[in-house]
């Protein structure tokens, strides 16, 4: 995973300034963030496998600011992710970090609402821009993927380690119908069609999002379809750590079919030493549970305005993996 010298110093400058101004805070007062309450938005069940390195990026924050952290948890429903913040303001924190899958349209009433009350809102995961843009000068900034451009790396990793070549079948099996959040699965879609090849969309429901093993029998109904597909690329982690087993199911052998997708479950680990898993990108989740704290703190002391991170910087195969071991054990990733 190679990372970007602008993420590089972007993180940096916030992590110097943070605890710079900590280091200089806790000689006279304790924690910089001592006294401060923030809910925050951990998108899957606890302690699953795209929600653990955010939940302990968030925690170790918390820890190290002196912050008290609420965690929420949605099994990645948007309906869910509004009715938690409508919670959270009901608490009147002085913080709370939401996920942007719901959309502008759907947060900007309850965001406009938590600004009058003074209240610091800013966004993880997926992007908001409108409300990023109206609300920038009070701390509402953004860490987590470019959408799009990430699903562009994944494409592009995945032709070259498929060989694939213009005029192959491909599907990119995504949340098409999730607004912003669909963004990803568009540009893995952009990046095959550039490459030249005839790509297959198919949408993510609720129901899958939800509970990722139910992709398993869509995806070899697909395949089944489809004896001339090469590759196969989502933007949906839980869906990709499930893939492994559909290919198995539809008797597919490792590298028959290339795969590309996101994040770092145990079963997408094990499908990338096993082949059966080309490339998946790494969104540095555990970067998305800490700066948000970090930014809650920052904007609530000093007033500095939201920060913009991206926090995925690449693509991992077995190689990158084999060097990532010791962190993905801890759960930093």
């Amino acid at each position: 995973m190679k990372v970007s010298r602008s993420i590089v110093c972007t993180v940096a400058a916030a992590a110097t300034a943070a605890f710079a101004m900590g280091n200089a805070q806790a000689a006279s007062k304790g924690k910089l963030g001592e006294g401060l309450t923030m809910y925050f938005q951990m998108g899957g069940p606890p302690g699953g496998a795209s929600t653990l390195p955010r939940q302990l990026g968030a925690k170790a924050a918390a820890k190290a600011f002196g912050v008290k952290l609420m965690s929420q948890f949605s099994d990645w429903q948007p309906q869910t992710m509004v009715q938690q913040f409508r919670q959270a303001m009901a608490a009147s924190p002085d913080c709370i970090e939401i996920m942007g899958h719901p959309g502008n349209a759907a947060f900007a009433p309850l965001v406009s609402k938590a600004e009058k009350q003074g209240i610091v809102v800013t966004a993880g995961n997926v992007p908001l821009p409108k409300l990023e843009a109206q609300y920038r000068a009070n701390g509402f900034g953004y860490v987590g993927t470019y959408l799009f451009t990430g699903g562009e790396i994944t494409a592009k990793s995945m032709i070259k380690a498929g060989h694939l070549k213009k005029g192959d079948e491909a599907l990119v099996y995504g949340v098409f119908a999730e607004g912003i959040r669909g963004q990803s699965a568009k540009g893995v879609v952009a990046g095959l069609k550039k490459a030249g090849l005839k790509v297959f969309k198919l949408n993510i429901s609720d129901q899958v999002n939800k509970d990722p093993s139910q992709a398993v029998p869509i995806l070899v109904a697909f395949i089944e379809r489809h004896p001339h597909l090469k590759a196969i690329g989502t933007q949906q982690g839980l869906v990709t750590s499930f893939i492994p087993k559909a290919l198995k199911e539809a008797g597919k052998k490792p590298g028959e079919i290339t795969v590309g997708g996101i994040d770092l479950a145990p079963s997408t680990i094990a499908g990338v030493k096993d082949g059966y898993i080309a490339a998946t990108l790494n969104q540095q989740l555990y970067l998305q549970g800490f700066l948000p704290v970090a930014q809650c703190v920052l904007t609530k002391r000093f007033g500095l305005e939201g920060m913009n991170v991206n926090t995925a910087a690449g693509t991992d195969d077995k190689a990158m993996l084999e060097k990532l071991g010791p962190m993905i054990k801890k759960g930093i990733y």
